[in-house]
């Protein structure tokens, strides 16, 4: 698929109770495709693999009102541009984040094990912290309080 903006909206309690489950929620705008996805807590092994439901809505405004009433609320919002590629059955995905650009690949572990060696990598090269993780990590570094991984912010 051809090279497009995604727009992330995170949400959760005001005391992080889905954050210190190790779960996400998320609306992802993609296009004209607006995304609610839960995602589980990470298992454990060599990738990250995880429980995650999605589901596309309508209205993102409402969307987000429902889960506005529902006691949740935005607390991180992330850009990036994405390109997607099939191969070996895996998603080959290449996202140019304002901290960098990544390769997720997305299957069977066994099978993103074969494809991270057809792409040159191995085990060492794998990254399991997702985005926000990398980019508190990014600005820790810089020594700047992190905000949102935006372009214009970044």
């Amino acid at each position: 698929m051809s090279r497009r903006l995604l727009t992330d909206a995170l949400f959760d309690t005001a005391d992080q109770q889905l954050r210190q489950r190790g779960c996400g929620f998320r609306i992802r705008r993609d296009q004209s495709r607006t995304i609610l996805t839960f995602k589980g807590p990470v298992q454990p092994g060599a990738v990250k693999s995880r429980e995650e439901i999605e589901t596309t809505i309508a209205d993102q405004e409402r969307g987000e009102a429902i889960i506005d009433r529902l006691g949740y609320r935005p607390w991180f919002r992330a850009e990036k541009y994405r390109e997607e590629y099939a191969l070996a059955s895996t998603c080959v995905a290449i996202d140019d984040t304002p901290i960098g650009v990544f390769v997720e690949i997305e299957g069977e572990p066994a099978t993103i094990g074969t494809v991270a060696r057809l792409l040159g990598r191995t085990e060492r090269d794998y990254r399991l912290e997702s985005y926000v993780q990398l980019y508190f990590d990014s600005c820790r570094a810089k020594g700047v309080l992190p905000g949102n991984m935006t372009f214009g912010i970044a």
